[in-house]
């Protein structure tokens, strides 16, 4: 039986095309495709809004999907959380006018606006403060100071909430993509297997977008100072030089040292530097 995947429709597909074809795997199709192929697997694809996507895994219409970790929680989802992706970080936040104070606030009762009904409630109890909540259905930052006395929304740069006129007070919660699987196919031995193979490819994609792979030459007298640089896996590749002195040294590098890195080596005495990109990392 093929395995059943949902895939989020709008801008996080482009993200999650592009993990399936760094594993082998091609999706044909677009965002408005609702039903695209995927080749080179027995797994059909559907898509959804994100916001639909944990309910229909959790009911057992779809074996794995991807969701933010908002609406995993906003829906009370009873999923199985198999990997965070890390796409499409976001935060969700509470915001008043920036001309507002925000003692002040907490003191009256408020109006809350939100597409997280039951995130939103949750954080409000914990405050202590009171309120009527409104669900809201997209462009939540219009709300106040008319309509609305907080918002409670998500952001990735703070720039919509800048633009009108809002600030943040509080961070509700961080989020980003998570692959989820609904709990009772994790049961089924086939399709536990498709999964758990999927999930082993992910994983080794994600590794190897972070890391790079370097290749350098050195001399015998700056070898140690070299090597003693290389923060790599386990141990840089060392050997020697063909029909000549010195050595030849790879290492796999997390990319966010690079910058730094680089300067170091080749004041210690590295030549011949080549930095490569890795697609997986098992």
């Amino acid at each position: 039986m093929a395995l059943k995947m949902v895939i989020p429709k709008g801008k996080l597909y482009d993200k999650v095309a592009e993990l399936l074809s760094d594993i082998g795997l091609t999706l044909v199709g677009d965002s408005r495709n609702y039903r695209p192929q995927l080749f080179g697997c027995d797994i059909e694809v559907k898509l959804l809004k994100s916001q639909n996507i944990p309910e229909m895994v959790a009911l057992g219409q779809h074996d794995i999907g991807f969701a933010g970790m908002d609406w995993v929680l906003e829906q009370e989802a009873d999923v199985e959380v198999l990997e965070d992706l890390g796409f499409n970080p976001v935060r969700l936040v509470s915001c008043i006018p920036e001309d507002w104070d925000w003692n002040e606030v907490q003191q009256r009762k408020i109006i809350v606006a939100s597409e997280y009904k039951k995130i939103s409630a949750k954080y409000l109890d914990k405050l202590g403060v009171q309120y009527q909540l409104l669900r809201a259905y997209g462009a939540t930052e219009v709300f106040p100071p008319e309509d609305a006395d907080m918002v409670i929304d998500n952001t990735s740069t703070g720039s919509t909430i800048r633009a009108n006129r809002l600030k943040i007070v509080d961070t509700v919660m961080e989020s980003s993509t998570q692959l989820i699987a609904n709990r009772n196919v994790l049961n089924d031995p086939e399709k536990r297997q498709q999964i758990d193979d999927l999930l082993l490819l992910m994983r080794g994609v994600l590794n190897g977008r972070k890391r790079v792979l370097l290749e350098m030459n050195c001399s015998e007298e700056s070898i140690d100072r070299v090597v003693d640089l290389l923060p790599a896996m386990r141990a840089p590749t060392v050997s020697r030089l063909y029909n000549a002195d010195g050595f030849a040294i790879k290492a796999a590098i997390e990319r966010k040292l690079i910058k730094d890195l680089l300067p170091k080596l080749i004041t210690a005495g590295a030549t011949d530097i080549l930095e490569t990109p890795i697609r997986k990392v098992l």
